[in-house]
């Protein structure tokens, strides 16, 4: 008996002399690398603290929870390897989500609750003065590290869950035509000289349902004689196409049908976009089954929340003035500023004016711009940026995308687009230079036959999944000046000609401004 007392009395002694639990009894030096070794095991292994210093019931729940919080995010991350389709799934349904956003600020409360009790084990008042308060600011410091960043991550993803609620629709997802997706995407303006909206940049993206592969088929503004599939309600409005001269440019229909055949669209929501579906199927001899319809006025917000895009222009771009009243045809006052040749970033308003520009030139000289401008964006559009600067794009976003791709099929198509990125883009312009030249008029008298054996062509042709980068405009069919050296023109000189009208001696100098590739 007495040998037992004697034991037990120096294990009671050994503990509370034990400089861990109880740092009342240890050195000075100790007390502080005591604090800090406590709030690095909660910054590493939350619960930890709590088992060496402190209450170990606590101890062991945070534990359990931290080792399987940490076996979710290694699950995470394999599925995030092997099946990103689940994983952008869970982050865009609205009810896995609003889950998601639960765990992370749950977590993110009881770290701080572990944080908030370790400061407690450290036992301040033990500490030296001058010590204090870099401990104090340590603990601020990992707070703001681990609870904060998760925070911020539950807000994000609140944030990305109400952008895709506000963009994308709750109807039935489609299939694939002959194992392809086919997209309209349209860029849409309602300028104050206008009566309602135009499409003024029209282009059916096609993508390989397996391999990602992408194919732009480009639509000018002023395209004509535009027909409709045998399905389309607007058949039998316009049976011979959409053929009544030039106030039947493809442009023209959208505002066409939105304002006086919009009952032919009893279940769409946008029934100018759904006739623009029908036209431009019509005119490849495709089945577009979506689109997408981007409000060039907010475009330039859009490129700003980027930080802008990066392109390697090829010759001077006027900024087009305003319309001098009484001209017939109409004629502008001298531009109000130009976008130089060469490498350079472009925030939103120049961007804007760099896709939007057709003055001197031709819409042919503008369509590769935009080809050149949405490359850019999407090339640009990686996840740095999107992290960083994630709130101001989804914001932009919700102001200037209408679309009617069901959000349930949001996340194979995220996925898609991932297999995407670094293949080659392929382009073909239904006009001019691919189809004749400018002068052939060929967007007023198109070849239909030859139109759909091209798109055809082009779509059953095979490409390495593993080419890198979109195709040059040459090598992509797309005919344009070559790119020359410096030529000294300088853009005093230009603004000099515009002045004068001398119209024709800008359309040389400027021919080259439709060549662009992304920086």
């Amino acid at each position: 008996m007495s040998v037992a007392r004697a034991e037990g009395a120096v294990g009671s002694s050994t503990s509370l002399t034990d400089p861990v639990r109880h740092p009342h009894s240890a050195a000075p030096k100790v007390r502080v690398k005591r604090a800090f070794v406590l709030l690095l095991m909660t910054l590493v292994l939350p619960g930890s603290a709590q088992i060496v210093a402190g209450d170990r019931r606590l101890g062991r729940r945070a534990l359990r929870a931290t080792f399987t919080g940490w076996a979710l995010v290694l699950l995470f991350l394999v599925l995030a390897l092997t099946d990103r389709a689940l994983v952008v799934g869970i982050v865009t349904h609205r009810w896995w989500s609003l889950a998601l956003i639960l765990v992370l600020l749950a977590v993110a409360v009881a770290w701080a609750v572990l944080f908030i009790n370790t400061l407690r084990l450290i036992r301040l008042p033990l500490l030296d003065r001058g010590v204090r308060p870099f401990v104090a600011a340590t603990l601020a410091l990992l707070m703001v590290l681990t609870s904060g960043s998760l925070g911020y991550g539950a807000y994000l993803l609140g944030v990305g869950r109400s952008t895709v609620g506000s963009i994308f629709s709750s109807g039935p997802a489609f299939d694939p035509v002959d194992g392809r997706y086919n997209f309209l995407l349209m860029g849409g303006d309602a300028g104050e000289d206008r009566t309602g909206r135009r499409p003024d940049s029209i282009s059916v993206i096609s993508v390989d349902a397996e391999t990602g592969s992408t194919v732009t088929f480009s639509i000018p503004r002023n395209f004509q004689n535009a027909p409709f599939p045998a399905d389309s309600p607007l058949r039998d409005v316009y049976p011979d196409g959409y053929s009544c001269g030039d106030d039947c440019i493809i442009n023209s229909l959208y505002t066409e049908v939105t304002q006086n055949y919009a009952e032919l669209y009893p279940d769409a929501a946008d029934p100018g976009a759904a006739a623009m579906m029908d036209a431009a199927s019509g005119v490849l001899g495709i089945e577009v089954q979506a689109y997408l319809l981007v409000d060039m006025n907010g475009f330039e917000q859009l490129i700003d929340a980027m930080g802008g895009i990066r392109i390697d222009a090829g010759g001077w771009v006027p900024i087009t003035a305003a319309e001098i009243p009484g001209t017939d045809p109409v004629r502008h006052y001298p531009p109000d500023g130009w976008i130089a040749p060469g490498v350079q970033t472009l925030d939103g308003y120049h961007a804007l004016w760099y896709a939007r520009s057709r003055e001197f030139v031709t819409d042919y000289h503008r369509i590769s711009r935009q080809q050149c401008v949405q490359q850019a964006m999407i090339a640009q559009l990686d996840p740095a940026t999107l992290l960083t600067r994630f709130q101001s794009i989804a914001a932009a976003g919700t102001q200037i995308v209408e679309t009617d791709i069901a959000q349930d099929q949001l996340a194979g198509f995220v996925d898609l687009a991932l297999e995407a990125q670094g293949q080659q883009t392929r382009r073909l312009t239904i006009g001019a230079p691919d189809f004749g030249t400018v002068a052939e008029n060929f967007a007023t008298y198109p070849d239909f036959d030859r139109i759909h054996s091209r798109v055809g062509q082009m779509l059953a042709e095979d490409v390495d999944p593993g080419a890198a980068g979109p195709l040059p405009l040459e090598r992509a069919g797309v005919v344009l000046p070559a790119q020359g050296a410096d030529t000294g023109i300088t853009e005093e000189y230009l603004q000099e000609l515009a002045a004068i009208g001398d119209d024709a001696t800008l359309g040389e100098l400027l021919a080259d401004n439709g060549k662009c590739s992304p920086a």
